[in-house]
């Protein structure tokens, strides 16, 4: 084995939980992925499903509406503090842009089949940003292929995946499981399957969290 193979650090597993249409998963993905593409630490990332709201209806949910219910108070002043985060993390969100919360089974289950075309990371981003960005509906066919046909999919394959109920079963299992197994919030990370971090955290926390999981690891 060649000397720069044994100095190059071995790639380290992260499992991230998210929902696409949760605004700290915008944020705590983009902050990981600025954290990586900054260090020599080489990661394999690997996306899964959290449905914040498992009963979104096909025509979405208000948000607005959603936040005075549960705030009692001005949407905008629960969007001001995330905003102030996002725009350290060179993100210009602008959460007034999207008012309606989407179902994001489909979304997730092009998220699934991306794993295997090894485009998964750069796809879950374009999903972030369509949705908060854009304010593009994530759970309408034309638009979900339009984004995934940059990252591999054929057409005819999204519609496929996306009509076939079998295809959703599994991701409505996975998605079920996740919160199951004990993950109540997301952002949820697991790096190399044995620490565990919540919420959208600081960049140096990430940071620091991935150079311990790497000097610690059991197997590396």
């Amino acid at each position: 084995m060649d000397t720069q193979s044994q100095r190059r650090p071995a790639s380290l597993p992260i499992d991230l939980f998210t929902d696409i249409v949760c605004p700290w998963c915008f944020l705590g993905n983009e902050r990981l992925e600025r954290v990586l593409a900054s260090s020599d630490q080489a990661a394999v990332v690997s996306h899964h499903p959290f449905l914040l709201d498992p009963e979104t209806p096909p025509e979405g949910k208000d948000i607005p509406a959603m936040l005075r219910h549960k705030y009692g108070v001005d949407p905008r002043r629960v969007w001001s503090r995330l905003e102030a985060e996002a725009r350290k993390s060179g993100i210009d969100l602008d959460l007034s842009k999207q008012r309606t919360s989407y179902p994001t089974v489909r979304a997730h289950t092009l998220i699934r089949h991306a794993a295997g075309k090894g485009t998964q990371r750069e796809l879950v981003r374009d999903l972030f940003r369509a949705n908060f960005l854009d304010a593009k509906n994530i759970s309408d066919l034309d638009v979900l292929t339009e984004i995934a046909g940059r990252h591999g999919f054929a057409p005819g394959e999204v519609s496929r995946l996306l009509g076939d109920e079998r295809e959703l079963a599994t991701t409505l299992q996975d998605a079920a499981e996740a919160a199951a197994s004990g993950i109540t919030g997301v952002p949820f990370y697991v790096l190399d399957q044995r620490f565990a971090i919540s919420g959208a955290q600081q960049e140096e926390v990430l940071r620091a969290a991935i150079e311990r999981a790497a000097s610690e690891r059991q197997d590396p």
